[in-house]
């Protein structure tokens, strides 16, 4: 499969002295102009509705729905056993629902950054065998080195913005850094590696979910998750549509809890100089639709849990 174009290709980050620019400093350069081009795009596009923007997956656009999601919009108010069948066939499905949640909003478009691994930007690991797998600790393949850290349970719910609707069937892939701040496939430290990152198909509560290590804080980035939502596990290894790609926002006095434990002495200082206010992803809003729900604690390990619309 032939990688997706990238944004910036990396050998471009340079700084004024022509040096190259470190990963994390290249990472928050490169979502700031990422960010921007892709809020530029949704002021174009802002007017469409999810069923406007789920129908435009007719055309085969990467970034829009797939035509999966658009027969999951159509066939949301179906019975559950066409539900059922529908996902068992690999495209995921809204299940029956009464009336739009109020509360349900739609999950902010963010930058997936320079290091998403989709093909997008030089390395892809989607179409790699062992990508699907709900515990993402270890890599696969060549290695099988673990990530070490506070042990995290992401709990990503899929559910369909305009009935409320979960979405069954769907695909959820998630990455992010290790406790040290390096992206494993990109950062010099873990270039060899492929761990903490994973697809799920959503279950019947339109719940992807994953078995990690809580993340680092690095220089310039408030503490985060990374996902991309497609219609079906299909299309997230065959590099098809993408549904949605946003992140997850960690609260505050869990990242304080975590980082007071050994392994993560460096997120401390690097947790004191950012907030989720001065962000450059989640700053314009504070990550209201953002941050995860937390359970459980720095000793046993935590729970976080986000309900999104798409």
């Amino acid at each position: 499969m032939a990688p997706r174009t990238p944004s910036a290709p990396p050998h471009e980050w340079l700084d004024e002295h022509g040096h190259e620019i470190e990963d994390h400093d290249r990472g928050l350069v490169y979502d700031l102009q990422t960010l921007v081009d892709r809020r530029r795009a949704l002021t174009l596009f802002g007017g469409l509705g999810v069923a406007g923007a789920l129908a435009a997956c007719s055309t085969g656009t990467p970034s829009a729905a797939s035509t999966g999601s658009a027969t999951s919009s159509s066939t949301s108010a179906s019975t559950s056993s066409a539900s059922t069948t529908s996902a068992a066939a690999g495209t995921s499905t809204a299940t029956s629902g009464d009336t739009a949640d109020p509360d349900l909003v739609e999950a902010p478009d963010e930058t997936a950054g320079p290091y998403p691994g989709d093909g997008s930007n030089g390395q892809n690991v989607l179409d790699d065998s062992g990508i699907v797998r709900r515990d993402i600790r270890s890599s696969f393949g060549s290695s099988a080195t673990t990530a070490q850290g506070v042990p995290l349970t992401v709990k990503l719910t899929v559910k369909d913005l305009a009935t409320s609707s979960a979405l069954v069937g769907a695909a959820v892939y998630v990455w992010h850094c290790d406790r040290d701040g390096n992206y494993s496939m990109y950062s010099q430290a873990a270039a060899d590696e492929n761990y903490l990152r994973g697809v799920q198909a959503t279950d019947e509560s339109g719940t992807a979910t994953f078995t990690s290590i809580f993340p680092a804080c690095y220089a310039g980035r408030w503490p985060h998750i990374h996902f991309e939502v497609y219609s079906k596990v299909s299309d997230a290894t065959s590099s098809g549509p993408i549904v949605k790609t946003s992140q997850i926002a960690l609260p505050q006095a869990t990242c304080e809890a975590v980082y007071s434990t050994t392994g993560y002495e460096q997120s401390v200082g690097n947790l004191s100089q950012v907030s989720l206010q001065r962000d450059n992803v989640f700053g314009d809003d504070g990550g209201i639709h953002q941050l995860a729900t937390m359970s459980g604690s720095a000793s046993s390990g935590y729970t976080a849990a986000l309900t999104i619309g798409v």
